[in-house]
């Protein structure tokens, strides 16, 4: 079997979770024995190989806008993949979702991993969040199977087009400390700080987690990891905000850098608002972190409503409690630290994930 994936930045640029997605699946099916194809952005690949790990690149350039480029590239992946002999197409992000009438045209199996709920973000504002509702409407109409990554996702899309999906959750790889003299060239110690992972965009609501920080009086220091790869207001009134106890350290692309932050901070604060199977939070409970939460239902789904986070409703006042809280009983955080690499279950596992996709493919392929 030949698959060709189409969404994604490409392989083995590790940027999101739809590439660290894309990478852990690919890896994993070219074990199975499966032909992989990955279509790949051009314009952020120096260097060009054919082949890496056994995985097939195509590499299409673009036009580089801040909202179309990844549309553009879709379009024409995949344009390129329905005139090869490619068995199925796997496509990523719900924004592609009209591309699939160029698949259906073809006569090409397809699979769509819709994520999140794109069209309610505040990034997307008017013609954008029309677009991306229509488009995921379209997705459940143009692609053979449509995948969510919750359940809670999957109640959304039956809710609102009336199209059941196939679940299967993002994954994650359970690690330990391997390094904590890592985090010394930031000047922080173990358990003396909170930890922020994520863009610094609405979506993840980073200005209230500062604010409620601010507001809780902790003695802790805050250390927010992200930014944004563009000149933005908001981003901008956040840094602002810099202080001794209030540190940005912008993108760490260094993965053990990263990962000695998650298992040392003294808990992780969690914004993310949108999504379904949210990445930095598995990372957090893969590397032991306690977890504190936004109240969302997709976030009550991976922290199995309250076993492995705690959770803070939408405004500042109520994180300032929960930190306050948090702070002031030491016990809760050596609890949840002990126990969130439990959330981890099979249903998180890279291996069980790729067995699912397999299956899934296996029977479209068959049925087509």
């Amino acid at each position: 079997m030949k698959i060709a994936i189409i969404g994604s930045r490409g392989y083995p640029y590790v940027y999101s979770g739809y590439e660290t997605f894309v990478k852990e699946l690919s890896e994993r099916l070219v074990q199975k024995n499966i032909q992989v194809t990955v279509y790949c952005h051009k314009n952020l690949f120096d260097s060009r190989p054919r082949y890496v790990n056994g995985i097939e690149l195509v590499y299409i350039p673009t036009i580089e806008t801040k909202s179309l480029s990844q549309l553009i590239h879709s379009f024409f992946s995949m344009l390129h993949a329905c005139f090869t002999k490619t068995d199925i197409i796997l496509v990523v992000n719900a924004a592609n979702g009209p591309f699939g009438l160029i698949a259906r045209l073809s006569r090409k199996p397809t699979l769509i991993n819709v994520d999140g709920l794109e069209w309610l973000r505040p990034k997307w504002k008017g013609l954008g969040a029309k677009y991306f509702y229509a488009s995921a409407k379209l997705a459940t109409k143009l692609y053979d199977t449509i995948i969510t990554d919750a359940e809670e996702m999957r109640k959304v899309y039956l809710r609102e087009f009336k199209k059941d999906s196939t679940v299967i959750a993002y994954g994650a790889n359970i690690r330990y400390s391997d390094d904590p003299r890592l985090i010394d060239q930031f000047g922080l110690q173990p358990r003396e700080y909170y930890l922020v992972v994520g863009r610094l965009i609405p979506d993840n609501n980073a200005d209230l987690i500062i604010n409620g920080f601010i507001r809780s009086r902790s003695a802790k220091k805050l250390v927010v990891v992200g930014d944004v790869p563009y000149s933005d207001k908001y981003a901008d009134n956040l840094k602002a905000k810099a202080n001794s106890s209030i540190i940005f350290l912008g993108y760490i692309k260094n993965s053990e850098i990263l990962a000695e932050l998650y298992h040392n901070c003294h808990a992780y604060i969690h914004g993310h608002e949108f999504g379904g199977t949210n990445p930095t939070m598995l990372k957090a409970m893969a590397c032991g972190c306690a977890i504190l939460a936004l109240d969302t239902v997709f976030n009550k789904e991976m922290l199995s409503n309250g076993e492995f986070g705690l959770f803070y409703e939408k405004n500042v006042d109520s994180l300032a409690d929960l930190i306050q809280h948090f702070d002031q009983n030491s016990h809760l955080g050596d609890k949840l630290r002990s126990s969130s690499r439990n959330g981890i279950t099979e249903k998180y596992n890279w291996d069980h994930i790729a067995e699912a996709y397999i299956a899934l493919m296996n029977k479209l392929v068959t049925e087509s």
